[in-house]
């Protein structure tokens, strides 16, 4: 057999008449291509698993397996499905044509036949073929490309926007390390999530890594909260906090002029929504809308939790940092109050995990 190891396309024929076979044989090799002839349905099975053909011509009345029945079968196949097939056949009939081409030939040639026919049909549907897989290998090396850009893009974006939350962060009064706390923590508070049925749902694969990219950016509107207030030691008076409270506005109308840029960034959709509502309360006594319960996303609900427990367990420039066990009381006190409940009560089942990663 001849080597099928390069370029050069080759031609499964399938065919019960050996007669046929080596006319056929013939006619493909003066063509330039490489024949592959077998005798039956089964055996052209056997060598399309083995090596992939470029074109396949086959018989139509064969015994066992008929031709109509092995091109439905190699075009059920999703593996096998684009490769062209064409019927060489004695039935002669417009009925037979057409039951060919819904079987998905691409051609249909009838016997007896001129060997320039055929020669021009194979070139014809090799020449189309190829065409194809170029087409195809062009859209999946283009689709690479853009997938490359956009990763790029985003991940400019992602560096800059932390740049501006660690900035923040820093300007409240710590060393940037509480971004890296509610990330984590976040991630784990939205794994214990994902066992329970009401959450399995909406808590997926593709949830966990994304609040774990996005619950650093909470905080992220503070940048433009003046230092008078943001760093103050005492307490805020009443016109203070309402400057306090609207850095929440901020942060997620920043990130929302950011998101209008790249409207698939699923990360930046999630960080608008913690940014906007994770000082929401579950009785709906929050800020800035007043959401409450299941209103509240479940995102700027579980960084809700996690993001108190941190800023309890550290030290401000307004606060002592509190013990573990102060921290949990206080959270546990606010269940069904500040906190969704039910998170709270998952946050009390990873609370060693929690205090692990923070030491």
């Amino acid at each position: 057999m001849e080597n099928l190891n390069n370029d050069t396309p080759n031609i499964l024929i399938v065919d019960d008449v050996n007669a046929h076979l080596v006319m056929m044989t013939e006619i493909i090799k003066k063509a330039g291509y490489i024949a592959r002839p077998v005798t039956s349905a089964h055996q052209a099975l056997l060598a399309i698993k083995a090596l992939t053909p470029d074109l396949i011509l086959t018989d139509v009345s064969m015994p066992g397996m008929n031709g109509l029945e092995f091109c439905s079968l190699v075009k059920k196949n999703p593996l096998t499905c684009d490769i062209p097939i064409i019927f060489i056949s004695g039935l002669t009939s417009v009925e037979d044509r057409i039951k060919g081409l819904k079987a998905g030939a691409v051609d249909y040639i009838v016997k007896p036949y001129s060997i320039e026919e055929v020669t021009l049909r194979i070139n014809l549907h090799i020449k189309i073929s190829r065409m194809q897989k170029d087409k195809q290998s062009y859209n999946r090396k283009l689709h690479t490309v853009i997938n490359d850009q956009i990763n790029k893009i985003y991940e400019e974006q992602r560096n800059i926007i932390y740049a501006m939350a660690k900035i923040s962060a820093i300007r409240d009064g710590n060393t940037g390390k509480h971004l890296i706390n509610v990330s984590k923590g976040s991630r784990l508070l939205a794994i214990s999530l994902q066992i329970l049925p009401i959450y399995e749902k909406e808590v997926t694969k593709q949830f966990i890594d994304t609040i774990e990219l996005a619950a650093p950016l909470h905080d992220i509107g503070k940048i433009l909260i003046q230092d008078s207030i943001l760093l103050k030691e005492s307490s805020l008076d009443t016109n203070e906090k309402k400057i306090m409270e609207t850095h929440t506005v901020i942060g997620a109308n920043l990130l929302e002029e950011v998101y209008s840029y790249s409207k698939n960034n699923d990360y930046l959709k999630m960080a608008i929504d913690i940014a906007m509502y994770h000082h929401e309360k579950w009785d709906g006594t929050g800020y800035p809308k007043g959401l409450a319960g299941d209103n509240i996303p479940l995102s700027a609900r579980i960084v809700s939790v996690v993001n108190t427990y941190d800023i309890l367990a550290s030290t401000r420039c307004y606060k002592p940092a509190y013990s573990h066990e102060k921290c949990m009381e206080i959270i546990n006190s606010q269940a069904g109050i500040r906190f969704d409940p039910q998170i709270v009560e998952n946050f009390n089942k990873i609370q060693n995990q929690i205090k692990r990663y923070r030491n």
